[in-house]
């Protein structure tokens, strides 16, 4: 396959084109230095995470304790657990790629042995018979997905144990101090900064403080909420799981996107930030022949995405994890159809879905078409224009806007 085309000249600045650049940044912690790993679509890149330095900073880990971080981020808690507080094993977990990929490349710029990264949400991708000694939650701003966070920390917590979760006001802090000591039956603030703070429990005997915590059936792993829905003419049943992007119903834009998508039989089309792949697989009833790829940045999108493809019986689509579409630069496709996100936990970060319309570009076929679907507010036409050299504007509603643009 010929290799992928360099980008025009006239794409946007540099910013835009460094997205998936990666970098190391120097943190002192405790007269340490440490390396982390850092790039666009990471929380905190770029900058001063506070909740992530608190945890960092404030968390005491004993001597050859086992340690997991979930939702670790670029792993800056680990690093220090791993080499700067005696810790004998780490274990990293993280829902995204990104995370993923800059924890590993934490533990290796600081050259750790004794800790590991895996990708999966909270402590679905380990083995349920670990027993930790700490586990530390970088907290999610959805309320169900953080509480799932909550329950595998106590469930992989030996009695004596300690929980200590850390994140900003507006992303919930305070509402998740309340989750916490509801399950573990107390809460210590163990420091806050520039509106962040962390928060330590103590897991004090083997059973919850209030069992009803747990009651919600979406906290465990293996369960999935399931939407019956029609798109288009085409009824569908999808799966999603909390945390997923509009994981309890199909949101408006893609209904908008699905009604205006132009897949052709026997189109070749991607699915840029599938969720639980609502679009894809119309793409790939529609198609027919084609190869129809779903992509997310999320691995509980892609185990949705992946449900829904086994069940609906079509053959020519599956689904893969991929920061944006790195996962497919040496492909190329007739379509691609994207509702990005323009959030980074709670902060408004429009790099990630300039991104996505960067590379729809590189791995369109000539003559593909972009297709995409945005708050009409946000102001993507320039960098549309700016990448394709045209611009359509497909749908224009009181809400929801398409542009479509051919390569």
């Amino acid at each position: 396959m010929s290799p992928a085309p360099p980008l025009a000249p006239a794409t946007p600045a540099a910013p835009l084109l460094d997205y998936h650049t990666w970098r190391l940044r120097g943190q002192t912690v405790a007269g340490r230095l440490y390396q982390t790993a850092s790039k666009p679509g990471l929380i905190g890149q770029g900058r001063h995470d506070a909740a992530a330095r608190l945890l960092a900073e404030r968390v005491v880990v004993p001597p050859g304790a086992t340690v997991i971080q979930m939702q670790c981020g670029s792993g800056l808690f680990g690093a220090v657990a791993a080499l700067g507080r005696g810790a004998s094993r780490v274990i990293l977990t993280d829902r995204s790629a990104v995370g993923v990929e800059a924890a590993r490349r934490t533990v290796a710029a600081n050259a750790i042995r004794n800790a590991e990264v895996v990708a999966g949400h909270g402590s679905a991708p380990l083995d349920p018979t670990l027993r930790a000694d700490v586990v530390a939650i970088r907290i999610p701003t959805e309320k169900l997905a953080l509480l799932q966070l909550l329950a595998d920390a106590f469930a992989m917590l030996r009695v004596g144990g300690q929980c200590a979760i850390a994140g900003a006001t507006n992303e919930g802090v305070k509402s998740a101090t309340t989750l916490m000591k509801a399950l573990f039956g107390n809460a210590t603030v163990l420091g806050t900064d520039s509106g962040s703070r962390a928060v330590m429990a103590i897991k004090r005997a083997p059973t919850p403080s209030d069992t009803a915590t747990l009651a919600n059936p979406f906290l465990q792993h293996d369960v999935f909420r399931t939407l019956d829905v029609e798109l288009r003419g085409m009824p569908m049943q999808l799966f999603s799981r909390p945390g997923v992007f509009s994981w309890e119903h199909v949101d408006e834009g893609t209904a908008i996107l699905a009604d205006v998508m132009e897949v052709q039989p026997g189109d070749d089309v991607l699915d840029l930030g599938c969720g639980s792949g609502a679009l894809g697989l119309l793409a790939a009833q529609r198609s027919g022949t084609g190869r129809v790829t779903l992509l997310d940045v999320d691995s509980e999108a892609i185990r949705c995405a992946s449900r829904t493809i086994a069940t609906s019986g079509l053959g020519n689509c599956r689904a893969l994890i991929s920061d944006v579409a790195l996962a497919v630069f040496d492909e190329r496709f007739d379509r691609v159809l994207a509702n990005p996100p323009f959030h980074v936990g709670k902060n408004t970060d429009l790099e990630v879905p300039a991104q996505f319309i960067l590379d729809a570009w590189r791995v369109l076929k000539p003559g593909g078409t972009l297709q995409l679907v945005a708050n009409r507010t946000l102001p993507y036409e320039k960098i549309v224009y700016e990448t394709f050299s045209n611009l359509t504007t497909t749908h224009d509603g009181a809400r929801f806007k398409v542009l479509s643009a051919r390569r």
